[in-house]
C-alpha cells in the first residue's frame, strides 16, 4: 500500500509540476521511509514531516514535496480582522503580515497576536482602519527563527467593518473615545501592552512619568493626573482575578480611575479575538475621561461586571458578553449589577452588548445625580435577563434598537424625574416593556413579581415611546400609553420620533415632565436608527452583540421555560464557573498555560521582582483600606469618616486607619524620599521599621535607603497618603 501511495504522491507532484504550480521541494536520494503522516484525499496526496525529516531530506538528491500552512478561515469584523490556519510541520512558530488600508506593503503585526490553540494557529490584527480590504500572510518560522518563505500562505481579502460611534459619548466628541481615533487606527503614541495570565503581574509600560509594571500598576498611574499617554490593554486569553498584581477596587476588581474627569484619560481595554475573558473580577471605572472598553467577556465577577460610578465623562462600553456574577443570594443571586452607571457619570454609550440571563442588568442613576447627564443604551441583546433594561432614576436616557427577548421581570423602568426615549426597540415575550415608577403597570404588577406591587417607591419620570414591536405577546403583557389613559399610563406613544412631549403630560406621582431632548439639536446627536423588526437580525449576527463572533461560550437558552424564569440556571451557573480558554499560549511561550480558575487575588499581592522607580510614586487609599499603587502590600482597614488630608493642593476623604494590624510593606531597589500623608487635623505619628517617630504636624518626610520597609502603628492616627521621590545622586 505503501508504494501505491508513493507512486500516487509522484504521479500528482508531476501533474502539478506539468501545470506551472509552485511547489516547495528539498532534494534527497530517497524518500524518507518513516514519514510522519501520508493520507489519500480524493487525488491527492498529504505528506507531514518531523523537524528531523526536514533536515534528513535536505542532504537528499530526489524531490521531495511538502504542503504550505493551509487557511482554515479568515474573515473581517469591526475594525479587525483575523484568520485561523494549520501549524506547519517542525514549525516553531510563525510571523503574521497584514496589507490594506494604510499599509501600503505587508507589515508584521505583534508577535503576541499570533497564538496556539493546539490544532490550529490564530492571528488577529486589530486598529484597522474601516472600508478597505485587507489580506494577512502567514509565515511559518524554524527553531532559529529562520521564516520558511516557501510554506507561506496568503489569505483572501476581507473586508473590516467600524464601529458603530452613534449616541452620546461620541456627541460633541471628535478625538475618539479611548486609546483609538474615529477611523478605528491607534492614537499617535499609544502605548500597547498584551495581558495574558501569564503577564499580567509582570506586563511592563513606559507611560509620561515613567516605566510601571503589572496591569493594576499601569492602569494606577493615571490617578494624579500627570500621565497623558493613550493607553491600549489587550486581553489574551483569559484572565483571572488571581492572576493579577492588585486589584485596585476591593469591591469590583480592576480599577480605572483619573484624578479627575477634565483629563482624558483615552484608554481602551480590549479583547483579542473571540476569547477574550476576566474571571472572578469586574471594572471600576472612576473621575474618569475617554475609557473604552469592548470585546470581552466578563464572567463571575465580585459585584458588578462594570460599574461607571462618580463623575466619569465620555465612556463608552460595547460588544461584551456579561456572564454571571457571583450569588450573593436574594436580588444579587446572579451578582449585582451587570454594567450600571451612576454619581453623575455623563455623556455614556453602551452598545451591542450581550446580557446573558442577568438578573439587575443595569442600574442608569442614583439620587445624587443633578441630572440630565445624558446617556444611550443601542443594539444590545438582553438575553432572557430580568429586569433593569435600564431602570433609570434623574438621567436623560436614549434607548433605541436594542433586542429584548424573553424578558422575566420587566424592561425600562423611569423614575425621579428621568427622561427615557424608548425608541425602535423589538421586545419578544417581554410582558411589562416599560413603566414608569407609581403609576400605570406599575400600580398593577400583583404578585407575579418578586418586588411586587411595585419596582420603586420613588417619583416617576417620563417615557416618550415610539415604533417598539411587541412580540409574542402573552395574556399577561400590560402597556398602557397616555393615549389610553391620561393618568395610568406607562408611556406617551409618538407617531413621528421629532414630535416632542407637550409639557402637561407629567407622571402620576412627583409631577415630572418629559424634557423633549431628543428634538433638540443643541442637545442630541444625529442617528440612524434600524427600523424595530431588523433588529433582532441585526443583533444576532456577525457583527452584533458581544463579542467578536458571539466569542467562544456556547449556550442555548429555552424559550419556553425561560422566558418567565428569573431564578439562576443552575447548568448555566456551573458553566460559567468552570469556564477556561482553549488558547495553549502565544507561539514561543506555549508552556505557559492560560489561566482561568481560581478565586479573586489577595489585593496585598507583591510583584515579583523590586521594579526601580522611575518619577514619584502617590499612593492613597479607598475606604477599605485597598493602595492606589501596587508597589505597596497593604493590611488593614480603610476609612471614609476619618477628615481629609491636603496632599499638593489636592483633598482626599479616604484613609488607612493605623490600628495594631495595620501593615504597609514595600522595597526600594534605591534610596527614595518618602512623605506621609496624615489627617489635616492630625499630628503625624508612625513606625517606620519599628522605630516610632513624630511630626511635628500633618505631614513628616524622610529619606529612606535601599531595601524593605515597614510602616506600623505608633499611635492611633490615620494614613491618607505615602509619596515616594527620587533622591537625586
Amino acid at each position: 500500500m505503501k508504494n501505491k501511495l508513493l507512486l500516487l504522491a509522484v504521479t500528482t507532484l508531476a501533474a502539478v509540476f506539468a501545470a506551472g504550480a509552485q511547489v516547495p521541494f528539498v532534494k534527497g536520494k530517497v524518500i524518507d521511509k518513516t514519514l510522519t503522516e501520508m493520507s489519500l484525499q480524493g487525488d491527492s496526496v498529504s505528506m507531514a514531516f518531523s523537524a528531523e525529516q526536514h533536515e534528513r531530506a535536505a542532504k537528499a538528491d530526489v524531490l521531495v514535496a511538502f504542503g504550505q500552512t493551509k487557511v482554515l478561515e479568515s474573515k473581517g469584523w469591526l475594525e479587525s480582522a483575523y484568520a485561523k490556519f494549520s501549524l506547519y510541520p517542525g514549525a516553531s512558530g510563525y510571523n503574521v503580515y497584514v496589507k490594506g488600508g494604510s499599509h501600503t506593503d505587508y507589515t508584521k503585526i505583534d508577535a503576541q497576536l499570533v497564538r496556539n490553540y493546539g490544532s490550529y494557529g490564530r492571528a488577529d490584527v486589530l486598529g484597522l482602519s474601516a472600508g478597505a480590504d485587507y489580506q494577512l500572510k502567514i509565515v511559518p518560522t524554524d527553531a532559529e527563527g529562520t521564516e520558511i518563505a516557501s510554506a507561506a500562505v496568503v489569505t483572501e481579502k476581507m473586508n473590516v467593518s467600524a464601529y458603530d460611534r452613534q449616541g452620546f459619548a461620541h456627541f460633541n466628541y471628535n478625538s475618539g473615545v479611548g486609546a483609538y481615533n474615529n477611523d478605528g487606527t491607534l492614537k499617535q503614541g499609544a502605548v500597547v501592552v498584551y495581558v495574558t495570565a501569564q503577564t499580567a503581574k509582570t506586563v511592563t509600560a513606559r507611560l509620561s512619568s515613567g516605566e510601571f509594571t503589572g496591569l493594576q500598576a499601569i492602569l494606577s498611574a493615571y490617578e494624579k493626573g500627570n500621565v497623558t499617554t493613550p493607553l491600549a490593554v489587550r486581553i489574551v486569553g483569559c484572565v483571572s482575578a488571581a492572576d493579577m498584581d492588585a486589584l485596585g477596587s476591593s469591591a469590583e476588581g480592576i480599577q480605572v480611575k483619573g484624578k479627575n474627569n477634565s483629563t482624558p484619560l483615552n484608554i481602551t481595554i480590549e479583547g483579542v479575538g473571540d476569547d477574550a475573558t476576566v474571571k472572578n473580577m469586574g471594572f471600576l471605572v472612576r473621575n474618569a475621561q475617554s475609557v473604552e472598553v469592548r470585546n470581552l467577556g466578563i464572567l463571575y465577577c465580585m459585584d458588578d461586571g462594570l460599574s461607571f460610578d462618580t463623575d466619569n465623562l465620555h465612556c463608552w462600553a460595547h460588544h461584551i458578553d456579561f456572564f454571571y456574577g457571583r450569588n450573593k443570594g436574594g436580588d444579587q443571586a446572579k451578582g449585582d449589577g451587570s454594567l450600571d452607571v451612576k454619581s453623575d457619570s455623563k455623556y455614556m454609550t453602551f452598545a451591542y452588548n450581550h446580557f446573558w440571563d442577568s438578573g439587575k442588568t443595569s442600574l442608569c442613576g442614583m439620587k445624587s445625580e443633578s441630572g440630565p447627564n445624558y446617556i444611550t443604551y443601542h443594539h444590545n441583546w438582553f438575553d432572557h435577563s430580568d429586569s433593569r433594561h435600564p431602570r433609570v432614576r434623574t438621567m436623560t436616557v436614549h434607548v433605541f434598537n436594542n433586542y429584548y427577548d424573553g424578558v422575566a421581570k420587566y424592561g425600562a423602568g423611569a423614575t425621579t424625574g428621568s427622561s427615557v426615549f424608548m425608541d425602535r426597540n423589538y421586545f419578544r415575550n417581554t410582558n411589562k416593556p416599560m413603566m414608569i415608577s407609581l403609576q400605570g403597570t406599575d400600580t398593577k404588577m400583583g404578585t407575579d413579581l418578586k418586588d411586587a406591587p411595585t419596582f420603586s417607591g420613588e417619583d416617576g419620570g417620563m417615557i416618550k415611546s415610539y415604533g417598539n414591536v411587541f412580540a409574542e405577546k402573552s395574556s399577561n403583557f400590560r402597556y398602557a400609553t397616555y393615549q389610553d389613559n391620561a393618568v395610568e399610563f406607562d408611556a406617551y406613544e409618538v407617531t413621528d420620533p421629532a414630535t416632542p412631549v407637550p409639557a402637561e403630560v407629567k407622571s402620576k406621582a412627583g409631577a415630572n415632565s418629559y424634557n423633549n431632548f431628543d428634538t433638540d439639536p443643541q442637545l442630541m446627536y444625529s442617528y440612524q436608527a434600524d427600523d424595530a423588526a431588523q433588529v433582532p437580525a441585526i443583533v444576532t449576527g456577525w457583527l452584533g452583540a458581544g463579542r467578536m463572533g458571539h466569542g467562544d461560550f456556547q449556550w442555548s437558552f429555552s424559550n419556553a421555560t425561560e422566558d418567565a424564569n428569573y431564578a439562576v440556571i443552575a447548568a448555566l451557573s456551573t458553566a460559567v464557573q468552570n469556564y477556561q480558554s482553549s488558547l495553549v499560549g502565544i507561539f514561543g511561550q506555549e508552556s505557559a498555560q492560560q489561566g482561568g480558575g481560581g478565586e479573586p487575588a489577595d489585593t496585598t499581592t507583591t510583584k515579583p521582582d523590586t521594579p526601580v522607580v522611575e518619577g514619584t510614586i502617590l499612593c492613597t487609599f479607598d475606604k477599605s483600606g485597598t493602595p492606589s499603587s501596587s508597589f505597596f502590600t497593604v493590611s488593614g482597614n480603610g476609612s471614609n469618616t476619618k477628615g481629609t488630608a491636603t496632599v499638593d493642593g489636592q483633598t482626599y476623604d479616604t484613609c488607612l486607619k493605623m490600628e495594631s494590624s495595620t501593615s504597609v510593606k514595600f522595597t526600594l531597589a534605591q534610596s527614595m524620599r518618602m512623605t506621609l500623608y496624615f489627617g489635616d487635623t492630625e499630628t503625624a505619628s508612625i513606625k517606620i521599621d519599628g522605630e516610632k517617630i513624630t511630626g511635628t504636624s500633618s505631614t513628616y518626610a524622610t529619606t529612606l535607603a535601599a531595601g524593605a520597609h515597614e510602616l506600623t502603628k505608633d499611635k492611633s492616627v490615620n494614613l491618607f497618603a505615602i509619596k515616594l521621590e527620587p533622591v537625586e545622586q
